[in-house]
């Protein structure tokens, strides 16, 4: 009789972006990236392998998941399966604390949960770096969520995938940044993060120098959070954001994952420096804008948001930890 088992994980930002693969099967990214993971976002999900189901099944956040979703699930499943040899289907449940697929990074939360959960459950003793090598299937950006704190991935060379992981530059006490989180919009995007990356590759002109420079903001950002530098660390991560923008515009037809509010935000941010006060903007595939500062500058930044219009709600981070394994699996 299979257990179940339940894990939690911590959605991340990246600061030094992804987008874009070298190979789809894998999930192999076409770019290293660099994130913090988030305390305040965690997604929480239970496995359980059972020999009187015949098709996988997923709650999520309390309702049976839609046709896309389980079926992402069950080929992520067949992984665990394959390696563990197991022929029985699952259950599983999950529950986000924050919009789901709104450019919030929820599949990195969501899959780095359910690799911790599934392969408990399969009675896996994987390391770290075995488990975030197992997320990438799932989440190129659920390897990231493995881990707390400040995170880089590696690209990789290998042609399977193996050197394609995430590993921790520092835990969550080794600095403590704000991050900020402005929420515009909770409806899930219309266009995948997935399906983005494809139709970037095949479309925008831009995508090679993407690909090309993405070294060199990576190398940059290591410097700048080995010396604390947070004015450098800001500057890297809005350049890094602008310019997967402007490849998500350049791509045909054009991905506008922004709205309204997220360009008047880019703009009062840029006048909060003016006045002083340390805050850099980064935005995914969505029109939430993550707003990075330190600790002092919280509460201003927080109160210069909350008075714009269009704004939903705010989310204050600091770094959230490693993702574990819990007790708990209740969902009420």
């Amino acid at each position: 009789m299979f257990k179940r088992v339940t894990a939690v994980a911590h959605s991340n930002i990246a600061l030094v972006k992804y987008w874009g693969k070298r190979d789809h099967v894998l999930n192999l990214p076409a770019v290293g990236s660099i994130s913090l993971t988030l305390e305040a976002l965690s997604t929480k999900t239970s496995v359980r392998f059972d020999p009187e189901l015949v098709s996988d099944q997923l709650i999520l956040n309390g309702k049976p998941g839609e046709m896309d979703k389980t079926h992402r699930i069950s080929n992520f499943l067949d992984h665990i399966r394959l390696q563990a040899k197991i022929a029985f289907f699952a259950h599983v449940e999950s529950h986000n604390n924050f919009p789901t697929g709104a450019g919030l990074a929820s599949s990195a939360s969501a899959f780095a949960a359910l690799t911790y959960a599934a392969a408990g459950a399969a009675g896996f003793k994987l390391q770290k770096k075995e488990l975030s090598v197992l997320a990438r299937r799932g989440s190129g950006s659920a390897a990231r969520s493995i881990f707390g704190g400040i995170v880089e991935m590696h690209r990789g060379e290998a042609g399977n995938g193996l050197d394609a992981y995430a590993e921790q530059i520092a835990d969550a006490s080794y600095w403590d940044l704000r991050m900020i989180v402005v929420v515009t919009d909770e409806r899930e995007k219309n266009t995948g993060s997935s399906r983005g990356m494809t139709v970037s590759a095949e479309t925008s002109p831009y995508y090679p120098a993407w690909v090309e420079t993405s070294e060199h903001d990576m190398s940059e950002m290591r410097n700048a959070i080995n010396k604390k530098d947070i004015e450098r660390i800001g500057e890297i991560t809005e350049y890094s954001c602008m310019k997967m923008h402007a490849l998500m515009l350049s791509t045909h037809p054009a991905l506008i994952y922004w709205n309204g509010s997220t360009v008047e935000i880019f703009q009062h941010v840029r006048e909060l420096r003016r006045q002083g006060i340390p805050a850099w903007f980064t935005v995914d595939a969505g029109p939430q804008v993550k707003i990075l500062t330190l600790p002092e500058y919280e509460q201003s930044v927080k109160e210069a948001m909350a008075a714009r219009k269009g704004v939903k709600r705010i989310i204050c981070s600091g770094l959230g930890p490693d993702a574990h394994l819990v007790e708990d699996g209740r969902f009420d």
